[in-house]
């Protein structure tokens, strides 16, 4: 870590402040008497802008810079935090407005920190970077369980101690990032980005439109694990959801922390898209084991497999698809963070099976997306962007 890539890997840790949301779904669905379906609004109201914003934004960074960006989403996402603190926490609706824009927060830090990355890493080292990064923001993400965690058992408080903590952690970040000079490369066949040229690189080039939605579907199968794990644990091994529940989560979130980690190291001796079959593969595996698992050891053994082996998937889909077309990089971000919003719909279409049918069924709907990353990683071996050409 140098003094260009320290300041975006803070990013990076305030960019997994934003994934709070799955955690907070099992707490707020207990605290409120939500129906399944009813609280997958939760992580609905922390995906959705991440639909209506990523492309827009990309355009506008296109323009303005990915500095600038970055900043904006940190000062958004500080704005959303601070509003139900104002609110006392009284007002449930305050609570889902200001997820609303921590989330459009996560999805500026999200479109503007992965390109990047890019610009402040040695050649040959941006999929690398880009995985430790992740690592970064998983240890942003494991917060939002352990700590409600610690405060329940020890200081006597609740999940609401996550907003002052979070906002002071990223107002720092943002007064560190606005003092550091950034060089943002810009590929000399870049173009201008726009609606357009976004729409005609999805529509016309099969093999990003594959990559953005097998990221659609690997982050909603990401946010199901992490707001459902604990209700899996009650579910098969009686957990006590308020004390306990959250075990599971943070056990995924712990996994997908180390994960990022070792892939960092791992992808300085395999390729991106090696990489990316063998933890798509495994991950599947673990899955299809949540419905086997006879004690609740092997359920812990089953929720750390998948959460090492969903940990490098959105970093490898994402630098896959912009080392095959770095000059369309600030477009496939914006169509890549489009695709985060499948950590919105997803969840919902879990709710809706489980209370359909049982809880467990849902994990089906997670299996599926897997599925599919396995699909697409085993066909990026065999093709490229430029082969895919509409």
């Amino acid at each position: 870590m140098n003094k260009k890539t320290l300041p975006i890997f803070l990013a990076f840790l305030c960019m997994g402040f934003g994934d709070v949301v799955g955690p907070l779904t099992s707490l707020l669905q207990h605290d409120y008497a939500l129906s399944n379906f009813l609280a997958g609004f939760i992580t609905f109201m922390g995906y959705i802008m991440f639909g209506l914003l990523s492309i827009p934004l990309g355009i506008y960074q296109d323009r303005k810079g990915k500095k600038h960006v970055l900043l904006l989403g940190l000062l958004t996402a500080v704005l959303g935090l601070v509003l139900p603190m104002v609110g006392q926490f009284s007002s449930f609706i305050l609570i889902l407005a200001g997820l609303l824009l921590l989330g459009t927060g996560a999805t500026q830090l999200q479109v503007s920190g992965n390109p990047v990355m890019r610009d402040v890493s040695a050649e040959g080292h941006y999929s690398r970077n880009l995985s430790f990064g992740q690592f970064i923001k998983a240890i942003g993400s494991l917060s939002g369980s352990l700590i409600p965690l610690l405060a329940v058992n020890y200081w006597g408080l609740d999940w609401k101690i996550l907003f002052p903590i979070y906002s002071v952690i990223m107002f720092a970040t943002l007064v560190f990032i606005y003092f550091t000079p950034v060089h943002e490369k810009r590929h000399e066949d870049a173009q201008p980005a726009s609606f357009k040229s976004c729409f005609e690189l999805l529509f016309k080039n099969s093999y990003v439109l594959l990559m953005v939605v097998g990221i659609f579907l690997y982050v909603g199968a990401e946010v199901c694990m992490s707001a459902r794990l604990p209700n899996y644990l009650q579910h098969m091994f009686n957990f006590n959801l308020e004390k306990l529940g959250l075990f599971g989560t943070l056990f995924f979130f712990t996994f997908l922390m180390i994960g990022r980690f070792l892939g960092g190291v791992i992808l300085n001796w395999i390729s991106p898209k090696k990489f990316l079959v063998a933890t798509s593969a495994i991950g599947a595996l673990a899955i299809i084991g949540l419905f086997l698992a006879p004690t609740q050891i092997m359920g812990f053994v089953m929720i750390s497999v998948i959460g090492m082996t969903f940990a490098n998937v959105f970093p490898l889909i994402f630098s896959i698809t912009i080392d095959e077309l770095p000059e369309r990089s600030n477009e496939i971000s914006g169509l890549m963070i489009t695709a985060i919003t499948g950590g919105g719909f997803v969840p919902l279409v879990f709710g809706a099976v489980a209370d359909s049918y049982t809880l467990m069924a849902g994990f089906i709907v997670p299996l599926i997306c897997i599925l599919y990353v396995l699909f697409l990683a085993i066909k990026t071996m065999t093709t490229t962007a430029a082969a895919t050409v509409r």
